[in-house]
């Protein structure tokens, strides 16, 4: 949705209070989507994304970067870890050339910015995706991979990366996995305002992007009720499975979950169907327009 001459109140997230707990280096693009469909984000980033405290692992795989046939990126913190450390170590970026690159999704963009060829972009875009696309490479298993991954603090590590690995484990090609990034939980004494907000049944939507998120988002609000009239949204349907798991009843789930944009498209269905049960017989254009 790119016409900023819409009436504000005529776009679908009109007068919606939407918390996101996305972490700050990705808060910035998820609210701008939110605010482009006219809806009004409240940041509360429940984890956090940091440096490593111990380089020598990490450094000793990109001093000998040639011995690995495939890097595998699940993320684009794991893309700005990287390429961070390199500069830091003053080895050219061109070393990753010798190694075909694995992005999901937008994540490609990233290192299409810094001038580096994605090798391989998975049709679904998830791990699992990755392991799909590899299982179809002759001689796969004569390989080597390359996987950087965070180091969880404060949480549970939620099971996407060992399932990832485990699943590459099958494929008997050659494993090797580095912490490159720290993901870690925020303090809750954060967040006063926005709990109270909660509380108050002031906020209409939750919306989380990993589970990470909501297992923080959960210990940061404690004991707090979400009132009935607050509805969960997640990015894509491994994020609502572990949500429920977690106890929470989701309501929206996104379906095309390459991009913050999907996520927020189904958001504005989901509100946009709510606002015409209201208004009754009035056109679809009238939430839209």
């Amino acid at each position: 949705m790119n016409d900023t001459l819409i009436e504000t109140k005529k776009l679908p997230l009109y007068n919606k209070r939407i918390l996101i707990t996305t972490p700050r280096n990705y808060a910035s693009r998820f609210a701008a989507e939110i605010i482009n469909y006219g809806g009004n984000p409240i940041l509360m980033p429940t984890i956090e994304t940091c440096y490593v405290t111990s380089y020598e692992k990490l450094d000793n795989c990109l001093e000998t970067i040639q011995q690995f046939n495939y890097i595998a990126f699940t993320s684009r913190n794991g893309i700005n870890a990287i390429i961070s450390r390199l500069e830091t170590l003053n080895i050219p970026l061109s070393c990753l050339d010798n190694c075909q690159l694995i992005a999901i999704g937008k994540d490609s963009q990233r290192l299409e910015e810094m001038g580096l060829k994605v090798a391989l972009l998975p049709q679904e875009p998830s791990p699992q995706g990755i392991v799909l696309e590899l299982a179809n490479i002759p001689n796969i298993e004569q390989q080597t991979i390359l996987v950087p991954i965070p180091e969880v603090i404060g949480i549970s590590e939620p099971d996407i990366i060992p399932n990832f690995i485990t699943a590459l484990d099958t494929l008997n090609i050659k494993i090797t996995t580095v912490n490159a990034y720290q993901t870690r939980c925020l303090d809750p004494s954060l967040y006063p305002v926005e709990i109270e907000l909660i509380k108050q049944g002031k906020i209409d939507i939750i919306a989380f992007s990993s589970t990470a998120e909501i297992e923080s988002f959960l210990q940061i609000v404690k004991n707090t009720r979400i009132p009935k009239n607050c509805l969960i949204a997640c990015f894509g349907p491994y994020t609502a499975s572990n949500a429920k798991k977690l106890g929470l009843t989701v309501d929206i789930i996104g379906k095309d979950y390459h991009s913050f944009t999907g996520f927020v498209q189904a958001i504005s269905k989901r509100s946009a169907s709510q606002c015409a049960d209201y208004l009754g017989n009035f056109p679809s254009t009238e939430i839209y327009a």
